[in-house]
């Protein structure tokens, strides 16, 4: 009974102690980058002036053929995973879950050919890749053909995510308009 018990403790103690080993990879690795590229990106907005870069973002987003491809993948591309969400800041309101649907998308189709945008998760690539190379097959056409299927998909579920989002927030407008009617009466 003693020895259950004292098991039961150590994994119980354990669980916490892998927790912390995380923690501190986390500490030690992306949080310390993270930091420094979000100051350099804050830095780099404050010195070009937020009200320009926000022109430059609305005019990128009028289109919704810019919005969810050349926009979500310059996100990526610069800011690499997850800085490239921040982008999502200079959009309006109504497009902001479809840019994140869009960008969060992409963080996988761009790793062939610009492995830094997501290093944390190259493995998936390079496992892909081993695969090929052991099959003689080229590395390069599966990176491209990746990444232009991965702008087609994002361009898809940022559409379809507008439109949800357009369908939610009139619901949303509904339901407060009726509230606000059912107060004044």
């Amino acid at each position: 009974m003693f020895d259950v018990l004292s098991n039961l403790a150590q994994g119980f103690i354990g669980l916490f102690q892998k927790g912390g080993e995380n923690f501190m990879g986390l500490v030690t690795g992306i949080l310390p980058t993270l930091i420094v590229l979000m100051t350099a990106v804050n830095a780099l907005i404050k010195i070009i002036g937020e009200e320009k870069i926000e022109k430059v973002a609305r005019s990128a987003t009028k289109n919704i053929i810019t919005r969810y491809t050349v926009f979500p993948v310059l996100a990526v591309f610069f800011l690499t995973n997850p800085m490239c969400y921040s982008f999502g800041k200079f959009l309006e309101e109504k497009y902001k879950p479809a840019f994140y649907d869009a960008a969060v998308s992409f963080v996988h189709p761009i790793t062939g050919l610009f492995p830094h945008a997501n290093s944390g998760e190259l493995f998936v690539y390079m496992g892909i890749a081993q695969g090929l190379e052991q099959l003689n097959l080229p590395l390069g056409d599966i990176a491209i053909r990746y990444f232009i299927v991965g702008v087609i998909v994002i361009f898809m579920r940022g559409i379809v995510t507008e439109r949800i989002t357009a369908i939610m927030m009139g619901q949303r407008m509904g339901k407060s308009a009726s509230r606000t009617q059912s107060a004044s009466v």
